[in-house]
């Protein structure tokens, strides 16, 4: 039995260390991820090639793809954590099991984006053709004939997979190459301030948010309201802070559109060493203290995350409207099979690095 998913998502533009190219975290091919809550159809098909893991609109990806893909960021995790990460329970299975999916989807998104390249004209020049293989042909010099083996790739596979992440950075900088990049001091601006917090709200023994009921939100609207007192009468807000404060941490940097908009407004509208009265939010009572209500290097910073975050939105309106039109199947006996265990035989961890080295990346990693 294979399964036919419906495309339809609203994917985040991230990088991150798994992926040198644009990529999200789209549910493309698995029925129930979290945070789909479409509908699934499954349908019964036999006419998968031998390997092919799933086919994206008469596309196939194959299991030697899923598998270079697999090696080389498990390793990577693996070195800096141990393999006894993937041994870690996660929801009804293990780490292992919901990294698998991720990287399916990961996957999933590249070919989708190749495939909308296609209705955009997008493709690569003969210089960047030349660079996937020379690219390719870095990194196969790393790998040992009993690592090409285990992961059945040549050449070609890896020049494919490096012509795909290409193919889907042009796509994403084809499509935002219109977005306004200017952006206000104004706009970007960051501030920096000292909280306290009072909770209105507490964790169950399973971690569920439970709210106070009337008598605990009047206990805690007195007890902020008592910290509020001490500063008044000249207490340091620190040494306050240090005895009140029910947060993890008492001061925070951020611009625009991070906090609560209650918090925001208070804090945006507090001068230098100013306090702010009680702000109440879905988190509780809160004073404001204002450290600083310029900083010129975090807001420097935070112009190039507005700017990506426009881009971020400018594509995933073309991206979304583009898989509702898509469909999927995947061969899900071969892919629930696909277990990464090469028995230290397999130790690659640079196939992303090489990448990187060849072409730059359009979005900044995380973690």
């Amino acid at each position: 039995m294979n399964s036919k998913i419906l495309m339809k998502n609203h994917p985040r533009l991230k990088s991150n260390r798994i992926l040198p190219a644009i990529v999200c975290i789209p549910c493309l091919l698995l029925a129930g991820c979290k945070g789909d809550t479409l509908p699934t159809e499954v349908v019964l098909t036999s006419d998968f090639l031998e390997n092919e893991v799933f086919r994206l609109e008469g596309h196939p990806c194959m299991k030697n793809e899923i598998m270079l893909y697999l090696a080389n960021s498990e390793n990577g995790y693996s070195e800096v954590f141990g393999d006894g990460i993937w041994a870690v329970p996660v929801g009804d299975g293990t780490l292992e099991d919901s990294y698998k999916d991720n990287i399916l989807a990961r996957v999933a998104q590249i070919k989708t984006m190749n495939l909308l390249a296609q209705e955009y004209g997008v493709e690569l020049s003969e210089e960047e053709e030349a660079k996937t293989r020379a690219a390719a042909r870095d990194y196969f010099g790393t790998l040992s004939d009993a690592e090409a083996d285990y992961l059945d790739v040549d050449m070609e596979t890896v020049a494919k997979l490096y012509g795909e992440f290409a193919v889907a950075n042009k796509l994403y900088e084809a499509i935002t190459e219109d977005v306004n990049p200017e952006i206000s001091d104004d706009e970007a601006r960051t501030i920096t301030v000292r909280t306290i917090l009072v909770k209105t709200y507490k964790l169950d023994h399973e971690g569920n948010r439970i709210e106070y009921d009337a008598e605990e939100k009047k206990s805690a609207l007195m007890r902020i309201a008592e910290a509020q007192q001490k500063i008044a009468d000249g207490e340091p807000f620190e040494s306050v802070a240090a005895d009140y404060n029910e947060d993890s941490k008492s001061e925070y940097s951020f611009g625009r559109g991070v906090m609560p908009e209650e918090f925001e407004k208070a804090a945006f509208d507090l001068g230098v060493g100013d306090v702010s009265d009680i702000v109440a939010t879905e988190y509780g009572y809160h004073l404001i203290y204002c450290i600083s209500t310029f900083n010129p290097e975090e807001t420097d910073a935070n112009k190039i995350k507005i700017v990506e975050k426009r881009k971020q939105d400018a594509f995933n309106e073309v991206y979304d409207d583009y898989v509702t039109t898509l469909t999927s199947n995947l061969n899900k006996p071969l892919w629930d099979s696909i277990h990464y265990d090469p028995g230290g035989i397999v130790t690659t961890t640079g196939f992303f690095d090489v990448y990187d080295k060849y072409f730059t990346v359009v979005s900044t990693r995380f973690d």
